[in-house]
């Protein structure tokens, strides 16, 4: 019942950025009507990672260590809308970039594993050049 739609990817040179947006529709209370919203990525051949989550119990976020200090997660005001702001971008960078939510309540630990989430978007591609 919710659909997420992503934005954003294209072709960078290394040191360049890119911004992510994903927009979820549907009918969803915007204080309680999700519980984590996060950014999975998949290089080829490896598995999905979590990239950046967002819990909404203790309003924090997570980063995987690879990425901290270069990404930034973040919402509109209406936290509607999930962006992600990716600078000084690397070839390990490079995949398909997928936003999800999950909207049901449960421990804060469930943020962190990609099973545990309800709806995800197609994806978006990132390429990063050397």
């Amino acid at each position: 019942q919710v659909q997420l739609v992503e934005s954003g990817g294209g072709s960078v040179q290394a040191g360049g950025s890119l911004r992510l947006s994903c927009v979820a529709s549907g009918n969803i209370d915007s204080s309680y009507g999700w519980y984590c919203m996060a950014w999975f990525r998949q290089a080829p051949g490896k598995e999905r990672e979590v990239v950046a989550s967002i819990y909404r119990g203790g309003d924090t976020t997570y980063y995987v260590d690879s990425v901290k200090g270069r990404f930034t997660a973040s919402q509109d005001n209406a936290k509607d809308t999930l962006f992600l702001q990716m600078s000084d971008l690397k070839p390990e960078d490079i995949a398909v970039y997928y936003c999800a939510t999950r909207l049901r309540w449960g421990l804060p630990s469930v943020c962190s594993s990609g099973s545990n989430y309800d709806y995800w978007g197609q994806g978006t591609q990132v390429t990063v050049s050397s």
